[in-house]
């Protein structure tokens, strides 16, 4: 089994977790189960996934066959930009619990620090950025309004810890003035292009756990054509993280995502392919060198892949500003 992390909320949340983002619905039950079988425990969703019935689904089929109990599980989801209203958020929480077939999540994110104009379910589900067509409408939710509301899941037993996605630092400070129940943890898009050093020192410092996607880089964004991501040589074929893993016996990736759990990160990696899930697990089951850990910092560009203006045009989104 993956090492754990001690939440501040007390929990231990394993170090070595499964993403749900970008798994096709047509096969994201199977993808979870076959997950599960490999010895994942942490799923991390999200309403705006579009595929939280059909993890489910997987989830059920799992504990139905005796494989895992649902207390061994870790799941995760988050709150989408248009229910940060304080009364909207308990509703989508139940909806996703009952979508995901559990009655709590074991951590539940704001997924972006936007608050955008509520959109109903019934209406458009997930909602997604825009309002309508191509209009972006901002709502009018502080994000004080809506970490009430995320307390009170954990008051309610709908969420046994609550933390924060894609946050940066001043607003962390201004969250930990008011917040009644801390952050457990921080999820922010982090590899050898995109450290966020002083980021982490804050969590660090905080007590707040910090999990890394994306940890590949570039890999997860060359579908969408981004200019940054399609021109960068991918990290998994870059001549010295494969130097280094040669020198280890293990994959480029294995190298990657042990750069970031080495210095004491979760991680989220995905794949459909049950090789590729086992090899990820065994990430864990070797130590980098400091010098090796230092030269992969060393790419460190600053470089963003997963911000809203890189998907679509946008004057009203400049979230990492």
């Amino acid at each position: 089994m993956a090492p754990v992390i001690k939440l501040n909320s007390g929990y231990d949340m394993p170090q070595v977790g499964f993403g749900l983002w970008k798994v096709d619905n047509a096969v994201a039950a199977d993808v979870v189960y076959n997950a599960i079988k490999a010895g994942y425990r942490l799923f991390d969703g999200a309403c705006d996934y579009g595929n939280e019935v059909e993890c489910g689904k997987g989830v059920a089929r799992a504990i139905q066959e005796g494989i895992v109990k649902r207390e061994e599980l870790f799941i995760v989801s988050k709150l989408w930009n248009t229910f940060h209203d304080g009364d909207r958020v308990e509703p989508i929480v139940r909806k996703q619990l009952a979508d995901w077939g559990i009655d709590y999540f074991d951590l539940y994110l704001i997924h972006f620090p936007v608050a955008l104009e509520y959109v109903d379910p019934s209406v458009r589900y997930p909602p997604g950025w825009h309002y309508q067509g191509d209009e972006i409408r901002p709502g009018k939710a502080t994000i004080q309004e809506t970490w009430t509301a995320m307390e009170s899941l954990v008051d309610k037993g709908l969420a046994k810890s609550i933390g924060i996605s894609n946050f940066q630092a001043q607003l962390i400070y201004d969250l930990l003035r008011y917040a009644r129940i801390r952050p457990a943890t921080l999820q922010i898009e982090h590899h050898p292009y995109l450290v966020q050093q002083e980021l982490l020192n804050l969590a660090k410092r905080e007590g707040i756990a910090v999990t890394a996607y994306s940890s590949f880089g570039p890999a997860s964004f060359l579908e969408f054509n981004m200019k940054h991501a399609v021109s960068l040589t991918p990290l998994i074929e870059n001549d010295t993280i494969k130097a280094i893993a040669a020198k280890y016996n293990r994959t480029p990736s294995q190298v990657l995502l042990r750069w970031a759990t080495q210095r004491g990160l979760a991680i989220i990696p995905k794949t459909t392919r049950t090789e590729l899930m086992v090899s990820n697990l065994q990430s864990v089951d070797f130590d980098l060198s400091e010098e090796d850990i230092a030269t992969i910092t060393g790419f460190d560009r600053n470089l963003r892949f997963n911000q809203p203006s890189n998907y679509f045009p946008t004057d009203l989104l400049w979230i990492f500003g």
